[in-house]
This record gives structure tokens, C-alpha cells and sequence, in this order.
């Protein structure tokens, strides 16, 4: 545990088209945040997103951001920190791709993982730097069950959500003492209500998939991510149960892992 961290007056989404980061944006809104940089793909769905969090009273800009371009995240990044004090990153992007069509296209595959670890490695090191310099602030990591134990359906996706885990992990080590926080939200399957965001196929069924007792939703990521700053944690499960769950799963014999509906 560190020290609470109550509702930020700033927040950065990156991902600013997110349904998961918008949520969580909403009920920061709703507490005490003002301002507001949305970085995404320049685009109707970032306007979009940025009129309706503005009607909610927050000052918002957007800012043209790319995951699969790490060599301009210093650059683009930097100028939101140069603005002034960051005091929330929320690092909420990434793509589910299609397990059973990325296999046989391995251009397709290595998209997903470039994107989920990758750009996510370049940009999370980038605001972990700006907010040390400030001396304060939070960077909150939307990882994934599916990182835990990497499933025959969705491989892909999971190992590099296992991968973007282990590394914002890390991070938190590297900042540790610095004044900077960093926190990891492992959810389960989300329920979207965005057609632009569903999740495949693959996680329709199962004991962990959309029809399962552990799937869980946007609104109920956000008040786990606002109640983690708040109690000063450094990894929280969405929803908590899923904690027992996984920590049993991850020491399953893999021949016995192979036959459970998960």
C-alpha cells in the first residue's frame, strides 16, 4: 500500500476514445476533475468524446496521439506536461484483435501486440518521466485478467496484456519514493455497450467470458480505479473475486488447465 491519492484536478486518457477510460473519466468528472486531455486518432469519435465530457463541465482538448508511432509519443506527451501538472495518466488503450483470424495473419497479431505492449511501453514511459519531473501524480495501467494465465483463446491478446502487466509493474518499482504512483487494474471480460468495442467471439462463453459470473462493466472499472487511488493500492481486480480465482488457475497443471471452460 502507498499513500491515498483522492480525485485528480487533471487527467490524461490515453486511448481518449476508450469506453473503459471514459467511464472512468465521468466519475472523476463527477468528483472534482477540470481539465481533461483526451489522445487518440484525430477523428469524429475523439470530438465526440470530448463534447460530451466538456457538457459535463470539464475544460477538454485532445491531442492526436498514435499508439503504433512510439518515436512521437516524447513529443506529443510532452506537450500536455508542458501545459501544466498532470495528476492522473489513465493508460486505458489497446485492441482485443480476432484470435482465430490473427493466427493465420501474423501481421495482424503482431498489430495487437504492438499496440498492447509496445505503444503502451513507449507512452507509459514517457508520462512516467513527466510526472516525476512534476513531482507528484498517478499513472494507472488498464491491464487484463487474460494476462494472468494466457488461455488457448486468446493467446494473442493475453500474452501481451501479460506483457504490458509485468512491465507497468515494473514501473511502479522504478518510481517508487519518487512522489509518482502507479496502479494496475486487472478486469475482467467488460460488457460493452459499443458495438466499435466489443469484445470477439472467443469471450462470448465461458466460466471467465461474457456470460460468466467474473465479466463485469465500465462504470464498475471506474469506481475500482477511483477506490484503488483512494486506498493507496497497487493492483486491483475487477471485480475483487476474480483474485482467489486467478491466483488458483495460475498454479493449475497445464493438462488440467487445458479441460476447464475458461
Amino acid at each position: 500500500m502507498q499513500d491515498p491519492i483522492g480525485p485528480p484536478r487533471s487527467l490524461l486518457l490515453l486511448g481518449g476514445t476508450s469506453e473503459l477510460g471514459l467511464a472512468t473519466a465521468r466519475r472523476m468528472i463527477g468528483r472534482r476533475t477540470r481539465t481533461v486531455w483526451l489522445a487518440g486518432r484525430a477523428g469524429p469519435a475523439l470530438d465526440a468524446a470530448a463534447a460530451e465530457l466538456r457538457a459535463l463541465g470539464a475544460t477538454t482538448h485532445t491531442v492526436d496521439f498514435d499508439a503504433l508511432d512510439p518515436a512521437s509519443h516524447a513529443e506529443v506527451l510532452g506537450k500536455v506536461f508542458a501545459e501544466g501538472p498532470v495528476d492522473l495518466v489513465l493508460l486505458s488503450f489497446g485492441l482485443a484483435g480476432d484470435q482465430l483470424n490473427d493466427e493465420a495473419d501474423p501481421a495482424a497479431a503482431a498489430r495487437v501486440a504492438a499496440t498492447n505492449y509496445t505503444g503502451a511501453v513507449s507512452a507509459g514511459l514517457v508520462c512516467g518521466m513527466g510526472l516525476q519531473a512534476q513531482g507528484h501524480g498517478a499513472l494507472v495501467v488498464l491491464s487484463s485478467v487474460a494476462g494472468e494465465r494466457v488461455r488457448r483463446g486468446d493467446f494473442i491478446f493475453g500474452s501481451s496484456k501479460a506483457g504490458l502487466d509485468a512491465f507497468a509493474q515494473g514501473l511502479g518499482d522504478a518510481l517508487y519514493g519518487t512522489g509518482v504512483r502507479v496502479l494496475v487494474v486487472r478486469p475482467g471480460v467488460v460488457r460493452s455497450r459499443r458495438p466499435d468495442q466489443a469484445v470477439p467471439e472467443e469471450y462470448a462463453t465461458g466460466v471467465l467470458g461474457l456470460d460468466g459470473p467474473f465479466a463485469t462493466t465500465p462504470e464498475a472499472v471506474a469506481e475500482a480505479v477511483e477506490r484503488g487511488l483512494r486506498r493507496g493500492s497497487e493492483t486491483v481486480w475487477v471485480p475483487a473475486t476474480l483474485r482467489p480465482v486467478m491466483a488458483g488457475l495460475r498454479h493449475l497443471p497445464r493438462p488440467l488447465f487445458r479441460r476447464l471452460p475458461v
